[in-house]
């Protein structure tokens, strides 16, 4: 039977693609979701692929995971910098977590250097453009034996 993975993206992830290329590159985010679709079959793992520019929705996610999900990989984008909410929420989820993010976020700007989330992540994953989302499905797996 196949696990139930959430992957939540956080705000202005809906631009992927179009957004600042140079940092972000030229994927969007439904082609990562399409990557991810067909890897997680290979995996034997089901996807709950969301995205949310609002913190709350993001929460509500993590909370209805608690029942039904065996982990959570999330890239918080902004929100990873400023969401005590989140950290809360997902301390209330028994799974694993990865924590995501597209860039290197520690050779960029002081300010994204700090992580609510790694506080409760059991990984950390950053710099490695959208196919981090794959290497993130695939640690997960890993996690889940």
């Amino acid at each position: 039977m196949a696990r139930l993975i959430y992957i939540l993206n956080g705000p202005n992830l809906n631009l992927l693609g179009q957004r600042e290329p140079e940092v972000y590159g030229h994927t969007t985010l439904a082609d990562v979701e399409q990557a991810c679709a067909a890897l997680g079959a290979e995996l034997v793992l089901k996807l709950r692929f969301l995205q949310s520019n609002h913190e709350g929705q993001i929460v509500d996610w993590v909370q209805e995971a608690r029942g039904t999900a065996a982990g959570i990989i999330i890239n918080p984008a902004a929100l990873t910098h400023t969401s005590v909410a989140i950290l809360d929420a997902l301390n209330a989820f028994d799974g694993p977590v990865i924590e995501l993010h597209i860039s290197q976020v520690h050779k960029r700007e002081a300010f994204r250097h700090h992580s609510y989330v790694s506080q409760r992540a059991d990984a950390v994953m950053a710099g490695f453009g959208t196919h981090g989302y794959e290497l993130a499905l695939r640690q997960m797996a890993h996690l889940l034996v």
